[in-house]
């Protein structure tokens, strides 16, 4: 099998990567570096990547590229992150990376047969749900221009397989956390916060509540997304969430336990964009794609100690 990951050297799309070539696929990566955090992060997230016999890497920015390689399936994670910093001005980037690049790409693929195209969206389509958990049939009326660009290029997929066959499936990702995810994330701020003693900011009161899903189950849920019958997937949206939702107060004092350190907060203003609270009803997913996650919050949180420890050692910038 061959397969395209876009965004493959990023949190995501890095542990894809390497889960495909050990299920011996033949995998091609774009990644234009973007300067969105540090170029060392990413080219350590897949030094085993290049490594390797069957993995190439492109170079190069999505809509730059005049052709795409012809592959059985495409895993659509490239995408400029951040509900923060989507507002004003940079929206312009999130709307060529996040809408005009994934609409590039089916408009390629929709004359090459390929087996699935598997997009990499966002519980931010849901914004400011008061229907709890969220459900795909939920409203979807995103609170930031970030959810704004996901919930389009979502749209995107689905008109691309009503209209012309694309064999798209779109898989609506809730807080995932884990080793290598990006040093603006919420859990490896306060990790880091932690064990170097540092105060730490948190927007709002901190009551606030996310459902975090680990790494492993988002790539499992991922390859799942290939292997059912198109029929049962094609132009639909499934929700995928680890059924660890706690709230920001009770997290950080969690990662405090583990640390076996004091942690030191301080509260500011609530950020716009920021939704209350997110838990996913993944009852869709478990009957149709026969996925459930299977990392909880403590265990996904030791495995990120144990990663952060181990790269604090090593000259890789935090």
């Amino acid at each position: 099998m061959k397969a395209l990951v876009t965004g493959c050297a990023g949190f995501i799309g890095s542990h894809l990567t390497d889960r495909l070539l050990e299920l011996e696929y033949e995998v091609i990566g774009i990644d234009c570096f973007s300067d969105y955090y540090q170029r060392d992060l990413k080219e350590a997230n897949i030094a085993d990547a290049l490594n390797h016999q069957n993995f190439q890497l492109i170079e190069k920015d999505i809509l730059e590229c005049s052709e795409f390689p012809k592959v059985d399936y495409v895993f659509h994670q490239a995408a400029q992150a951040g509900v923060r910093a989507s507002w004003g001005k940079n929206f312009e980037i999130y709307t060529r990376n996040n809408i005009q690049a994934t609409q590039k790409l089916l408009e390629y693929y929709k004359e090459i047969k390929i087996r699935r195209f598997v997009y990499a969206s966002s519980s931010s389509v849901y914004g400011e749900s008061v229907d709890l958990p969220m459900k795909e049939i939920s409203r979807v009326q995103p609170l930031s221009p970030y959810g704004v660009t996901k919930l389009a290029a979502e749209h995107l997929c689905h008109l691309y397989w009503v209209n012309y066959r694309v064999p798209t499936v779109s898989l609506r990702y809730f807080t995932v956390y884990g080793p290598r995810q990006r040093p603006d994330m919420g859990i490896h701020k306060f990790v880091k916060a932690v064990l170097n003693g540092d105060e730490i900011e948190v927007y709002g009161d901190g009551t606030q509540t996310r459902d975090f899903t680990f790494i492993d189950d988002i790539v499992q849920a991922i390859l799942l997304a290939t292997q059912v019958p198109l029929e049962n997937v094609a132009g639909q949206a499934f929700n995928i969430g680890g059924g660890n939702q706690i709230s920001v107060n009770e997290l950080i004092n969690l990662i405090a336990e583990i640390a076996g350190k004091n942690a030191q907060v301080r509260y500011i203003e609530k950020q716009k964009g920021d939704v209350t609270d997110t838990r996913a009803d993944v009852a869709k997913a478990a009957s149709i794609l026969g996925w459930k996650a299977e990392t909880n919050i403590n265990e996904g949180l030791q495995h990120y100690f144990d990663y952060y420890n181990q790269k604090i050692k090593k000259p890789i910038p935090f």
